[in-house]
């Protein structure tokens, strides 16, 4: 039978372990089963998912929720609130294509994914966005389709439509495009991410509120080299070259330009300073009259807080700066008060921790709105008079996710959600109640709605465990020390009938670079499949580590990895291959170590620079030589090579690859735009050189990861690989 384990926090000096059933069934046949690949990584997010309330969410501008549900085999939109015991019909696949039959348009065999809103839904059907009268048989175009298959398409409140088309930016609206732009090509790229989609950029295009004006962006890439990546699939192969600025090399040119729909006019902002600067979390104020950007300089040392004129593109002020002696990363735009067009808020690690402050619209700091050792996650929105702030954070602990209520005027906060948990959580529109979706790891899912003024909830759905038929391994998460005495958050997987007189062989998981966090007190551990217990089901411990360098324990934690990339991790890891040696039951002799990406470079790293403490190794996706990486990234962690080349020469594996000892495989996306596969093959052509023996799969097709049905696939060559190694 699975138990499980888990942290309590009222004790955060000493490790403490809590071992609850995550079933109260005794063992059965049908308790036996195991795990397959494909359920380990595919139906993990499917039918072995916990149970879910599909499409769930407030219709906006009510208090009142929607759901899909199949009754008899058909998908049906439920509708509740938080008054009423249960849920009504809502809407029927025969409700909507009588509106569809009412607009001319064809019917549907199935109900679309769908936003409902009090007075229209919008949906997506056969390649057009249509908004659909909530009270009548009104069918509006939003995006037709000869728009929706472009590139980067964004519609505004006024009802344009901007998208990119043969590289340059469209505008169109009932029919009638226009072409903002003229020189658009492979070198000169519009309204797309920038940067290397670094600082929380996820886009190019932004509407302002009235949606009549576009701030986009415009990057000259000509003087960044064009990298080959290969299509293996055309006959003969072809070579699509991508722009990829190298650590310390040249880098792209990015400005920001504003084009009003009405009249067809486009300005481009005044930005001062050098070409090679970063504009990042570009936002409008509440009047449209000016957009502000936060500008970083290339060192990512020093950012200005911009104001700008929309309409004419001049420079305004610097509302303030922020410095630091390693790097700042603003991730966040400006976001005004609701109601209040004259103060915004602004969020920052000058403290320390990622945190809120309440600006007047003229950069005057009011006060700091949260403080202290925990970070802000996400801000979620104002209640309907702006008197109120939602946020999420860690204050509970790292590995939970609580939501807060704080009163803008007194700074009060108030905790919404309960528990030692992870909250996934939404708001109405006038905040008076939540939908919380919430996980632990006996507890599955479980859905309620809060009312945030009395704190009462109405339960929806409270998930069964989808692996309560399965001999699964004991899990629990805790916490250790490193050589500083610092807390690091660990998950272990105890394998399958658990015997403590044995010893077992071990594989580590790992990451440690900054922005990731693997370990949460959720549903299997923070874990999105169960590939962990699918190897503890086949006895082997299977043990992660969140170290320094990882994600939502605050700067100081984050910015070890400074000019030194990997050093501070592999002293954690250091102190994790301590507590593993210290339990009877591991088998030091027989431990492998697994990592992707920045935890692709960590493992090589270590394998190289800790010999024999590992015998078997797989780096995925794996940094060899920082000087290949791209430069927003390296740059800030990093510095440049010609600043910091001991820094790079340490940490340059491909020089190091003749200290190899033990098995290590790599793997490597054969399309991969992030990580090079250059990466994986000069360090392989350097272990040939030195007659280093080390193994490799490409999985073409793929870029970073391995996603699809081809996930199966990657991580049965993992197992193999460990149990053929580590057997």
């Amino acid at each position: 039978m699975p138990i499980f384990s888990v942290l309590k926090k009222n004790d955060m000096q000493k490790i403490v372990f809590l071992f609850l059933a995550s079933c109260v069934l005794s063992v059965t046949n049908a308790q036996q089963k195991t795990l397959t690949i494909e359920d380990a990584m595919i139906n993990a997010r499917t039918t072995l998912a916990p149970e879910n309330l599909r499409q769930l969410q407030f219709i906006k501008g009510t208090n009142e929720y929607v759901y899909l549900k199949k009754i008899n085999g058909i998908d049906t939109w439920m509708k509740g609130d938080f008054k009423s015991s249960g849920e009504n019909v809502f809407l029927t696949l025969a409700d909507l294509n009588n509106k569809l039959r009412g607009a001319s348009l064809d019917t549907l065999a199935t109900l679309p994914p769908m936003q409902l809103f009090n007075d229209k839904w919008v949906v997506s059907i056969k390649g057009q966005k249509l908004a659909i009268s909530a009270t009548g048989n009104d069918v509006k175009t939003l995006v037709s389709k000869s728009i929706s298959g472009k590139g980067n398409v964004e519609e505004s409140a006024d009802g344009f439509v901007a998208y990119l088309d043969s590289f340059n930016l469209f505008v169109s609206k009932n029919g009638d495009s226009k072409k903002v732009t003229e020189d658009g090509s492979i070198d000169i790229v519009y309204a797309s991410t920038v940067h290397q989609s670094e600082f929380g950029i996820t886009k190019g295009t932004f509407w302002s509120n009235n949606g009549k004006s576009l701030a986009f962006y415009r990057m000259d890439q000509s003087m960044v080299p064009g990298y080959p990546i290969i299509d293996w699939t055309k006959r003969p192969a072809k070579s699509e070259n991508i722009r990829y600025p190298m650590a310390g090399d040249k880098s792209h040119h990015v400005t920001v330009g504003v084009y009003n729909a009405v009249n067809g006019n486009t300005t481009w902002l005044k930005v001062h300073g050098p070409a090679e600067q970063y504009l990042t979390n570009i936002a409008w104020s509440p009047d449209d009259r000016y957009i502000y950007i936060a500008v970083v300089n290339r060192g990512q040392d020093h950012m200005w807080l911009n104001q700008y004129d929309a309409a004419s593109g001049n420079f305004i002020k610097t509302l303030f700066e922020e410095t630091d002696n390693k790097y700042v990363e603003p991730l966040v735009p400006v976001l005004f008060v609701k109601n209040n067009p004259g103060q915004f808020i602004w969020q920052s690690k000058r403290d320390g921790w990622n945190h809120l402050y309440l600006y007047k619209a003229d950069g005057t700091l009011l006060k700091q709105l949260t403080s202290g050792s925990w970070e802000v996650l996400e801000v979620k929105g104002f209640d309907e008079k702006g008197e109120y702030l939602f946020y999420v954070s860690t204050e509970e602990s790292p590995i939970t996710k609580n939501l807060y209520r704080l009163n803008l005027r007194s700074g009060n906060t108030k905790r919404i959600t309960e528990g030692y948990q992870v909250h996934n959580t939404s708001v109405s529109a006038d905040g008076n109640y939540v939908i919380d979706n919430f996980s632990s790891p006996q507890n599955p899912k479980t859905i309620r709605i809060i009312e945030t003024k009395s704190g009462k909830t109405k339960t929806l759905l409270q998930s069964a465990n989808p692996l309560a038929d399965y001999n699964l391994g004991q899990l629990s998460i805790f916490k250790i020390k490193n050589n500083e005495g610092t807390d690091l958050y660990c998950r272990l997987f105890k394998p399958v009938q658990f015997d403590s007189s044995k010893k077992y062989p071990v594989i580590v998981y790992w990451y440690g670079g900054p922005h990731a966090q693997l370990i949460l007190n959720g549903w299997n551990g923070g874990a999105g499949d169960y590939w962990f217990q699918y190897m503890a089901e086949r006895g082997y411990v299977v043990f992660t580590i969140d170290t320094r360098g990882s994600g939502n324990r605050g700067r100081a934690f984050e910015q070890s990895i400074f000019r030194k990339a990997g050093e501070a991790q592999m002293e954690d890891m250091m102190s994790a291959v301590k507590y593993l040696k210290t339990q009877s039951f591991v088998d030091a002799e027989k431990m492998g170590l697994f990592g992707w990406s920045y935890g692709g470079f960590m493992t090589t790293d270590f394998m190289l620079n800790h010999p024999g403490i590992f015998k078997t190794a797989v780096a995925g996706g794996p940094v060899m030589d920082w000087k290949y990486y791209e430069i927003m990234y390296t740059e800030r962690y990093m510095d440049t090579p010609q600043e910091n080349p001991d820094g790079f020469e340490s940490t340059n594996l491909v020089k190091q690859v003749g200290k190899l000892k033990g098995k290590l495989l790599l793997i490597h996306g054969l399309q991969d735009p992030v990580v090079l596969q250059q990466h994986s093959v000069l360090f392989v052509r350097a272990a040939i050189d030195k007659g280093v023996q080390v193994d490799y799969m490409i999985y073409p097709g793929h870029e970073h990861n391995v996603l699809g049905k081809d996930r199966a696939h990657l991580y049965q060559k993992v197992t193999d690989y460990f149990m053929q190694n580590l057997p």
